[in-house]
């Protein structure tokens, strides 16, 4: 799957809510997209790598943040966004989710 075929929803609830934050953050969810099969194969796969980011250490923060790792109690504030982001789409119907396609 690609980006393009996330719901207009979808895109702004993880990768533009990543992309506030940092660029390096949104690669890894943008990534993320191309091994999922659907959009909900996506959210929950989201979910999981929020999770899996809040359990790394700085070692592993520096394989994702490329130039400096920024401060972790505002990375959990843009996860915790982005969580509560994709609670908000998961409650929309499918059908009335916005798509490019």
């Amino acid at each position: 799957m690609h980006t393009s075929f996330l719901s207009d929803e979808t895109y702004e609830a993880v990768i533009l809510e990543a992309e506030k934050f940092n660029y390096d953050l949104t690669l890894q969810f943008g990534l993320l997209v191309s091994y999922c099969e659907d959009e909900r194969e996506y959210l929950k796969s989201a979910k999981e790598l929020i999770t899996e980011i809040r359990g790394m250490d700085e070692y592993d923060l520096g394989e994702i943040f490329f130039d400096e790792i920024p401060d972790t109690s505002l990375l959990h504030k843009c996860l915790r966004q982005m969580e509560l982001n994709i609670a908000e789409v998961e409650a929309i119907p499918e059908e009335k989710r916005h798509y490019e396609f």
